[in-house]
C-alpha cells in the first residue's frame, strides 16, 4: 500500500464546482495542502486557465506562478496547485485586476471582480473559539487564520471583516434573524439571503446497554421490551440481533443539528444546515459587492423565459 499523502486527482472525482469537462484528460491538478479543504477550494492554476482564461494549458499557467504574478490575500503564491476557496482575493498586478473567489447559485466557483479597495478585506467565518497558554483567547477562521485576542463578543458562527494590510479585525456580524447571508455548502449551495429563523433539529437516538445470562455486556440502538421477567428484552436490529438479555442503561446520543431558514431578495424561502450559513451583511445590506443576479435561483422555466428575451432584445 502507498505511502505518504496523495499527490493525483482523477477528473472524474474533481468536485464538480471546478466545472471540468470528462473528455479533456485523466488527470486533475490535485489541491496542495492548504487553508481549505480539497472539496470546498479550487487550485489557482484552474482559475488562471480555466476561468481567466490568461493560459492556453497547465504549463503556461505555471509559468505565471511562477513568475510570481498572482497574490492571493496579499501574499505572492508560486504554487500552481495553492487552493484558493471563497472569500479569498485573488490579485495580477500586472494587469491591475481583482477577484474574489464565491459560489454561483449552481455551486460552482466564480471569479467576481471587485474594486482595488475591496481587495484590501476580506470575510473569515470563525470555525473555532478557545483559550489557549497564559489565558489568551483565540479564534480559528475558515481560512486557517489564529487570531488572538478577539472582540469578547465574536462566537462560533459568526463572520469578522479582516483587514489584510493591518492584519486586524475591522468588524464582526453575528449569524442571527435579519442578517444577509451566503450558503456555502448542501443542494442550496451559492444562494443569497437573509436569515428569518434558527431550529434545534433534534435527532440523535437512544442507546441500550443489555447484560445477557453468561455476564456479557453489549449496546445496541433497536431493542424490544418483554415484560414478563423484569426488563427482559430481545434485540430486534443491528449487529447483536436475536441477543436476550436485562437492560442496564438508556442513555440518549445527541447527534442533532440547528436548521436555518433564509428567504432570498425575490421571497423563496428556503432551508440548510447551520454549518453551511455564512453571514455577509448586517441586516439587508451585503458587507462585499454581491455577483450578477444576486444569489437568486432562478428555475427551469424562468432560465428560459430569460433566455428567450435576450435573444428578442
Amino acid at each position: 500500500m502507498a505511502r505518504g499523502p496523495k499527490k493525483h486527482l482523477k477528473r472524474l472525482c474533481a468536485p464538480r464546482s471546478w466545472l471540468l469537462d470528462k473528455t479533456g484528460g485523466v488527470f486533475a491538478p490535485r489541491p496542495s495542502p492548504g487553508p481549505h479543504k480539497l472539496r470546498e477550494s479550487i487550485p489557482i492554476v484552474l482559475l488562471i486557465r480555466n476561468k481567466l482564461k490568461y493560459a492556453l494549458n497547465y504549463d503556461e499557467a505555471k509559468k505565471i506562478t511562477m513568475q510570481r504574478l498572482v497574490q492571493v490575500d496579499h501574499r505572492v503564491r508560486t504554487d500552481p496547485n495553492f487552493p484558493a476557496g471563497i472569500m479569498d482575493v485573488i490579485q495580477i498586478a500586472r494587469v491591475k485586476e481583482n477577484f474574489r473567489i464565491l459560489y454561483d447559485v449552481k455551486g460552482r466557483f466564480l471569479m467576481h471582480r471587485i474594486t482595488e479597495e475591496e481587495a484590501n478585506f476580506k470575510l473569515c467565518k470563525i470555525t473555532k473559539k478557545f483559550t489557549g497558554p497564559k489565558k489568551v483567547p483565540i479564534v480559528i477562521t475558515s481560512d486557517g487564520r489564529t487570531i488572538q485576542y478577539p472582540d469578547p463578543m465574536i462566537r462560533i458562527n459568526d463572520t469578522i471583516v479582516y483587514d489584510m494590510k493591518e492584519n486586524k479585525i475591522k468588524d464582526f456580524m453575528s449569524l442571527e434573524p435579519g442578517n444577509l447571508s451566503i450558503v456555502t455548502g448542501g443542494r442550496n449551495l451559492g444562494r443569497i439571503g437573509v436569515i428569518i429563523t434558527r431550529d434545534h433539529h433534534a435527532g440523535g437516538f437512544d442507546i441500550v446497554r443489555i447484560k445477557d445470562a453468561v455476564g456479557n455486556v453489549f449496546a445496541t440502538r433497536y431493542v424490544l421490551h418483554i415484560y414478563t421477567n423484569g426488563n427482559l428484552s430481545i434485540v430486534t436490529g443491528g449487529r447483536n440481533l436475536g441477543r436476550i438479555g436485562v437492560i442496564i442503561t438508556r442513555d440518549h446520543h445527541a447527534g442533532g443539528f440547528d436548521i436555518v431558514r433564509i428567504k432570498d431578495a425575490v421571497g423563496n424561502v428556503f432551508a440548510t444546515r447551520l454549518t453551511n450559513v455564512f453571514v455577509i451583511g448586517k441586516g439587508t445590506k451585503a458587507y462585499i459587492s454581491l455577483p450578477k443576479g444576486k444569489g437568486v435561483k432562478l428555475t427551469v422555466a424562468e432560465e428560459r423565459d430569460k433566455r428567450l428575451n435576450a435573444k428578442k432584445k
